[in-house]
């Protein structure tokens, strides 16, 4: 049976995301992301609970999202879970859960705001996600001469 492994959130960013690159020369961006969820609890007080998840986006997306995205700033991301695992300095095996992006798209106020931030892709601004599914209305998939951000 075949699995679905497809993850969809909208929160904050944590810190502004770290680039990297890795061996090979492709670029990794990493950032964490905060996910409220307000309810009423018993008493009927409101709470607040926070979850914090890490995201990493590769390649262009990784360059785009350290050049343009910030602490603070909302984010909607779609990606997939990974599963990262290794062993420790003390021998022991390690595990942690991520959220590999596929397609970012910054929510905030001001320039670039509710434009995507593409995963892979060609750079050739044919309108297409990275999915190839066609963009959100008034999105664009590259920068224009004004100095305008790339997502």
């Amino acid at each position: 049976m075949n699995s679905y492994n497809r993850v969809l959130m909208v929160g904050r960013l944590t810190r502004d995301p770290e680039l990297r690159k890795i061996a090979s020369g492709t670029s990794v961006a990493s950032m964490s992301l905060a996910l409220t969820d307000a309810f009423r609890n018993s008493a009927g007080e409101r709470v607040e609970k926070t979850c914090y998840v890490d995201i990493e986006s590769w390649g262009e997306q990784a360059e785009n999202c350290a050049k343009y995205l910030r602490k603070g700033k909302p984010v909607l991301v779609e990606g997939k879970l990974q599963m990262d695992e290794w062993e420790s300095k003390t021998g022991e095996r390690r595990q942690k859960l991520k959220v590999r992006a596929q397609w970012i798209q910054y929510l905030g106020n001001g320039e670039g705001a509710g434009t995507p931030v593409e995963s892979g892709g060609n750079g050739n601004g044919n309108g297409k996600r990275a999915s190839q599914k066609p963009q959100p209305v008034g999105t664009r998939s590259g920068g224009n001469d004004e100095g305008e951000p790339p997502f």
